[in-house]
């Protein structure tokens, strides 16, 4: 069986959006070179035109997409997919493989690298951001205020999928992914086994909780790096030094007392195709 591919999550995005931020906010983009336009969506013809002598005025994140609003009322949609890295560089750096998009500014370049190119780049009217197909049925953001037990008891009604794979679904909340859906449901003592519409009003409470803990200390930490994730600086993520349950099979979870030889340590277990890894000693 392939190994399975780890794609960026939410605290990897983030953590670009803001190296983003601190590296390019307020600069004018002087040129952009589309040299492979074949991702994941076709990047249009127009994207040059549209972004150039524009000013960088916003960067913001919707779930794993960074998004960079210009001064001439276009954005920027950028998905990194499963092995894009954005690169900050000088402007004379010579290209290297796989460098498909390389964008100007009157301070450095981002370059968009993409060996698998299951990426995105486009750019987009601001004002039709919201509605665009690839974000038009994205949920709430983990971090989003509206999101609290209430709302989320009420979307898991119904719901005989397994509570790790309502997770995942970006209709739900946005930005989860495989390795924080399981660090999540570990920290808050859920087996990710319950069928989501199994859960009370005060498991949602403290589902939601674990979600942010998590999600934040991976910021934090800049990440996780598994494969192919960098930071723009080429530095890695650290967040896998921290995980209490992901990729630990047979190893004995931080918080259990129970004898390993008896329990197994931490199960991996195959949901919809994805790994999931547990604790069946403190989960339930």
């Amino acid at each position: 069986m392939p190994a399975e591919i780890k794609m960026p999550e939410l605290p990897e995005v983030e953590t670009v959006k803001r190296a983003l931020e601190k590296a390019v906010l307020n600069c004018k983009i002087l040129d952009a070179r589309v040299l492979c336009n074949k991702f994941r969506v076709k990047t249009p013809d127009d994207f040059t035109k549209r972004i150039c002598g524009a000013k960088i005025v916003k960067l913001r994140r919707i779930a794993k997409y960074i998004l960079i609003d210009l001064s001439n009322n276009n954005s920027i949609i950028w998905h990194l997919g499963m092995s894009g890295k954005v690169k900050f560089t000088p402007q004379d750096t010579p290209l290297e493989k796989h460098d498909h998009v390389v964008i100007t500014t009157d301070k450095i370049n981002l370059v968009y690298n993409d060996v698998r190119r299951f990426g995105l780049i486009l750019a987009v009217k601001t004002s039709e951001v919201e509605t665009h197909p690839l974000l038009n049925r994205i949920g709430l953001d983990p971090f989003d205020e509206k999101l609290k037990a209430s709302y989320l008891i009420n979307k898991l009604k119904g719901k005989t999928t397994p509570i790790k794979v309502a997770l995942l679904d970006q209709t739900l909340i946005n930005g989860i992914g495989n390795i924080y859906a399981s660090e999540a449901l570990y920290l808050a003592r859920l087996s990710p086994l319950r069928p989501a519409k199994s859960l009370s009003l005060k498991e949602c409470g403290v589902l939601i909780k674990a979600v942010r803990v998590t999600l934040n200390c991976a910021i934090e930490a800049g990440g996780s790096t598994l494969r192919d994730y960098q930071k723009p600086d080429g530095s890695m993520g650290y967040f896998q030094n921290r995980h209490c349950v992901y990729n630990k099979t047979g190893q004995q979870c931080p918080d259990c007392t129970c004898d390993i030889l008896k329990t197994g340590g931490v199960q991996k277990i195959v949901q919809t195709g994805r790994s999931t890894f547990y604790c069946p000693v403190l989960q339930k």
